[in-house]
């Protein structure tokens, strides 16, 4: 499977009060395609991925409003899997091209989250946890995460700055990033002074509330338009999903679904992990980001926390993971989150990443999360150069 990523788009990350969600959505598609040199009236159908519209906005049926403001009646439809609303959106729509029905669609991410408080934020969130179970006891996502740190923690013997060297090092790639919502760098003490969230996690360990949107345009073919940009392809892709509730897993230290998923994606891939170049993972919480390079086989368990100390997962390491900043620095608009992880690849594979360009970029993997781990969606990217 080979499917083209002809066109980027994305807006800044950040507290965008003036800007309305389809504002948002608007903006980033208009770039994706104006990056893949083509017209809107090219597009086949449009797969939105959202989470909290109706709970923050009160507006739901995405997809026809999007696409009435994008003046085109083509088949349009919100896909909704929770952090994972945006990557499920791309794979839906190479599901959607690969059963033949469409030739050409646009992907947007897209969340407007900031308009209201934070409590009401994190309740509306809590929607993509077990209700039953866990929301109605008064848990949020990041006391969830506080369990698996605390688990992960006692069971490797390591120690809270152990977790804050992942907030130093995506602070120091968010630095590079002109469109993160947090473009500076922060230090270890900085993070580990910070006020207390849920033990141990603190304030410096949490992604942020955050609004954006993030757009792509994929075909079942590559074009050839002069002045438009070498393609990069989805080579693997696969979505996985576990239990819903934390307490219903065998091991909250690891991510069963992230290591079904990642088995799946390789496989439909043809290739190897250890030829994937650089990776953005889910790092909604700094644990999360561990979890998920060891879930991932990047590294054995217990080790990617020490191996980020020692600089491995820089942009200029041995396995560079979230040079956009990741959720934690660059911004975590959720439904948007999965597609702008696309987008940094496809910038890193076409080398156009500027500072933080990563040397000689061929294949970067992509891994977004639903919940806390119930849903794992992978995607592989393959640069066009790569023989």
């Amino acid at each position: 499977m080979e499917i083209k990523i002809l066109g980027i788009g994305m807006t800044k990350f950040g507290e965008l009060w003036s800007k309305s969600l389809v504002d948002l959505a608007e903006e980033a598609a208009v770039k994706a395609i104006k990056d893949a040199h083509l017209q809107l009236a090219s597009l086949d159908a449009i797969f939105v991925g959202n989470m909290l519209s109706g709970a923050v906005t009160g507006q739901e049926h995405l997809g026809a409003l999007i696409a009435e403001r994008l003046n085109l009646k083509i088949p349009a439809m919100r896909i909704e899997g929770a952090c994972a609303s945006g990557a499920m959106a791309v794979y839906q729509g190479i599901q959607g091209i690969a059963s033949g029905r469409f030739n050409r669609v646009l992907i947007i991410g897209v969340e407007k989250m900031t308009d209201l408080s934070s409590a009401e934020v994190n309740k509306a969130l809590m929607g993509a946890s077990a209700e039953d179970e866990e929301g109605v006891n008064g848990l949020t996502f990041a006391s969830l995460y506080a369990l698996m740190a605390k688990a992960y923690l006692e069971k490797y013997g390591l120690k809270e700055k152990d977790l804050a060297e992942v907030a130093v090092k995506n602070h120091y790639h968010a630095s590079l990033n002109p469109l993160a919502q947090f473009p500076f760098k922060v230090t270890l003490k900085q993070v580990l002074e910070s006020p207390m969230v849920a033990d141990p996690l603190k304030i410096l360990d949490c992604s942020p509330i955050t609004d954006g949107a993030a757009a792509l345009v994929l075909s079942r073919r590559q074009l050839t338009v002069d002045g438009g940009q070498i393609p990069v392809s989805i080579i693997g892709s696969s979505l996985v999903s576990d239990t819903l509730s934390l307490s219903a897993r065998k091991d909250i230290t690891e991510q069963w679904a992230t290591k079904k998923a990642i088995q799946e994606a390789l496989q439909m891939a043809g290739i190897k992990l250890e030829e994937i170049d650089l990776a953005e993972v889910h790092d909604c919480f700094t644990i999360a980001e561990i979890i998920s390079l060891e879930s991932l086989g990047f590294f054995k368990k217990g080790t990617a926390a020490k191996a980020t100390a020692k600089g491995e997962t820089r942009f200029d390491g041995s396995l560079p993971v979230n040079t956009s900043g990741g959720l934690k620095a660059c911004g975590h608009p959720v439904g948007a989150t999965g597609v702008k992880q696309i987008i940094e690849l496809v910038l890193q594979l076409r080398g156009q990443a500027g500072k933080r360009q990563v040397k000689k970029a061929k294949i970067g993997l992509a891994q977004n999360l639903g919940g806390s781990g119930s849903t794992a969606v992978v995607h592989i990217l393959k640069g066009e150069n790569h023989a």
